[in-house]
């Protein structure tokens, strides 16, 4: 019986504290599965079944949005900016096949970082990233000018591609201090074989970057989720203390019960 009323605790604080969570991570799940679809067409060339998928995320984006309060505005304009990007690409003939998959890529990238709270997919950049930073400052040690200017082009590629979901992820001041680093390597691209400060900035660039997919890779548990096993642990502790009460308290009278039988025979 005990362990039935504590169970029905559990069951009702999770439903009090996410009343809609399921409904919530149901409609996630459906628009992460369409960015998923989109970018496998794309990736096939079948590109009129991925303007399909595009056209059909934004049916159900637009009928969501409309029914559910899921994404704050921040993120509706990301997701929005990132999605017009996308179907752009696969309608675009003149672009390349590369250039259509990295625009639905990161589109993809951006929906999955909404939906995750533990190591979004944009996270399995870090290699590739790490490994061009590497490759750009050795080419700055060599002072191979033509290598540096391609290794940089394929470093700002790819921090282009995760940059709308690092603008879901992280705050704004963590968004303002990579745009810095990132405006300040393309201003002076041409010289970072001879500048310094140049070099030192690639190298702060890289720590940043670092530290944001160490972070992200750290479980950190949701706030609300603490709240109920906080919330569920003292009631669960305060229904043992008195149902161990109400049992001593019958042992006593029991004991007394016999007693006062004993003494009147």
């Amino acid at each position: 019986m005990l362990k039935k009323i504590l169970l029905c605790i559990i069951a009702l604080l999770i439903v009090i504290q996410h009343p809609a969570f399921g409904q919530t991570s149901s409609s996630l799940e459906q628009l992460d599965a369409l960015s998923d679809k989109a970018l496998e067409m794309t990736k096939l060339k079948r590109y009129e079944d991925s303007e399909a998928m595009l056209t059909h995320f934004s049916d159900v984006f637009l009928q969501l949005t409309a029914e559910e309060s899921i994404f704050d505005m921040d993120e509706l304009r990301i997701i929005t900016v990132a999605h017009n990007e996308a179907l752009g690409a696969v309608q675009d003939e003149e672009i390349t096949d590369s250039e259509k998959v990295n625009a639905v890529t990161k589109f993809r990238l951006v929906i999955d970082a909404v939906k995750s709270t533990h190591q979004p997919l944009w996270t399995n950049m870090e290699s590739s990233m790490m490994d061009t930073f590497s490759q750009t400052k050795e080419a700055a040690l060599q002072q191979n000018a033509d290598k540096v200017e391609e290794e940089l082009s394929t470093l700002f590629a790819q921090y282009d591609m995760i940059y709308p979901s690092l603008k879901v992820d992280l705050s704004s001041e963590t968004i303002e201090q990579l745009d810095t680093r990132i405006h300040f390597l393309n201003q002076t691209r041409t010289d970072l074989v001879t500048d310094q400060q140049a070099q030192r900035e690639l190298d702060a660039l890289r720590y940043d970057l670092e530290s944001i997919f160490e972070n992200m890779e750290e479980d950190e548990a949701d706030p609300s989720l603490w709240w109920v096993i906080i919330t569920t642990g003292s009631i669960i502790i305060s229904t043992l203390s008195y149902v161990g009460w109400k049992k001593y308290a019958a042992g006593k009278n029991e004991i007394k019960t016999r007693k006062k039988q004993d003494d009147e025979y």
